[in-house]
């Protein structure tokens, strides 16, 4: 075992049992000042203090040495960046310290500044609409993407146990439908139906568990049909891990709950489709070529997309990329993050990043690469995805998806290999929506953003209203 140095979480441990350095150096049968210096991270945790820490407090080992969260100092790093922090900012080894020092600190000034930016954005909104406020504190999806990325969007579990599921199903890729009907009816007794489109009440699936039946509206398409069954099939064989993966969250409401057991079961169907060694070979033999990926694993452009942002296996890693989902409002659908990379909560995000002009080019992949106001680049993809149609109101009902990384991986990835990364301009200079964003003369710019205030000249007519 390599050095452990578990200061934090053993003052924790101490504390949660309401005792003193002496009383549980006396329990462990250790000096005081032995518990000390572990508790100052002076000594490294001993596999023979390990086990004693195990078997006296009844606690599970790996909760003792697991480090702090891979993104904690990159959350950091990010929140630092905010305009508010002008002066005497943390350097690097300052927050290296903070982390392993206080990570529970850090981690709770992280979620601090996380309910700052959510206030500041509920208070910009106010006078939009009262109903809209209302229905952004209702939505969970802050606390699941928050949930993902603590996770850094992987969970071991679920892959091994999708693993295994892939393993015991054979077959090619267009065997997969068969292979999981038959594996719901042998298993679960539970019979799979399509449908016609008036017949399922505008559904495209329902899962009929008292009557054993798994009903799929004709109107999906082959790789939306095997992902419903492949997400049915993780509801019902990993319920006991999708059970204790919510508990972990700490996500308390139902509606939240609720909606967390929908994407871990979507996690799930991802990796069974494409498993994790065979997909991440794949990403790279490919060099990230989305839509070659699709059709090697008969999967939905969107699906891959979703994918690559799970590839964080810490023995095998992929590329860093974040996924964001928006309608043709802009409002936000969908996000998940692995990067630095701000994502907008809620619609607005920046107009002059081409996730936006995706829709005048439909089934195209648009490459763009990016400059935020800290500095920091990102290459970025962004393409339409067509949303199942059953009705004619339905027709037409697209998405634009985007995924990006950090610039120094860019390299990795396939569309970027035609430009020339020292070019500067050929970074576009967005932000995050316009009441964060501090950039002037901007042409985009559609509010007077909170944290600067811009120059305003009677004799002079900027490039918007907002500035001269």
């Amino acid at each position: 075992m390599s050095k452990a140095f578990v200061g934090p979480q053993l003052r924790r441990l101490r504390r949660q049992n309401g005792q003193s350095q002496a009383e549980m150096a006396q329990a462990l049968g250790v000096s005081a000042a032995y518990v000390n210096m572990l508790e100052s991270n002076q000594r490294s945790l001993s596999v023979r203090m390990l086990m004693a820490l195990s078997e006296v407090y009844q606690v599970d080992w790996r909760k003792l040495v697991n480090d702090p969260p891979q993104t904690l100092m990159v959350d950091l790093r990010n929140i630092l960046q905010d305009p508010m922090f002008e002066e005497d900012v943390p350097d690097l080894q300052e927050l290296r310290a903070a982390i392993e020092h206080a990570p529970r600190l850090a981690e709770c000034f992280v979620k601090l500044h996380g309910n700052h930016a959510r206030i500041l954005d509920r208070i910009m909104r106010q006078s939009e609409s009262a109903t809209r406020d209302a229905l952004a504190e209702a939505s969970p999806e802050t606390l699941i993407h928050d949930y993902f990325r603590s996770n850094d969007n992987y969970f071991d579990v679920l892959e091994r146990a999708a693993e295994t599921l892939h393993d015991a199903i054979p077959g090619s890729t267009e065997d997969v439908f068969r292979g999981l009907r038959d594996r719901l009816q042998s298993a679960h007794e539970t019979q799979v139906e399509i449908r016609p489109a008036e017949a399922m009440q505008e559904s495209l699936r329902i899962h009929d568990r008292q009557a054993g039946v798994v009903y799929l509206s004709e109107a999906l398409d082959f790789q939306n049909r095997v992902f419903q069954l492949a997400h049915v099939l993780g509801l019902i064989e990993v319920e006991p891990i999708l059970t204790r993966l919510i508990e972990d969250s700490g996500i308390a409401t139902a509606r939240g709950r609720a909606r967390l057991q929908v994407e871990l079961a979507n996690y799930f169907a991802a990796a069974f489709l494409m498993p994790y060694a065979g997909f991440r070979k794949a990403a790279e033999e490919t060099r990230y070529d989305v839509e070659r990926i699709a059709t090697r694993f008969n999967c939905s452009y969107e699906q891959v997309c979703h994918r690559l942002i799970t590839l964080r296996r810490p023995s095998a890693p992929g590329v860093p990329f974040f996924f964001l989902r928006i309608d043709r409002a802009g409002n936000v659908t969908k996000r998940f993050n692995a990067t630095p990379f701000n994502l907008a909560e809620f619609g607005g995000s920046c107009p002059v990043w081409n996730i936006h002009t995706a829709f005048i080019q439909p089934g195209e992949v648009i490459p763009q690469f990016v400059e935020m106001p800290d500095r920091q680049r990102f290459f970025t993809l962004s393409r339409t995805a067509d949303r199942p149609s059953f009705s004619p109101a339905t027709r037409n009902h697209r998405v634009a998806v985007a995924i990006g990384c950090e610039i120094q991986y860019a390299h990795k990835v396939g569309y970027a290999k035609a430009f020339n990364f020292q070019v500067p301009a050929l970074f576009s200079p967005i932000g995050i929506n316009c009441h964060v964003c501090p950039r002037q003369a901007c042409a985009q710019r559609a509010h007077q953003p909170l944290v600067v205030d811009l120059p305003i000249d009677p004799g002079r007519r900027g490039n918007t209203r907002y500035e001269s």
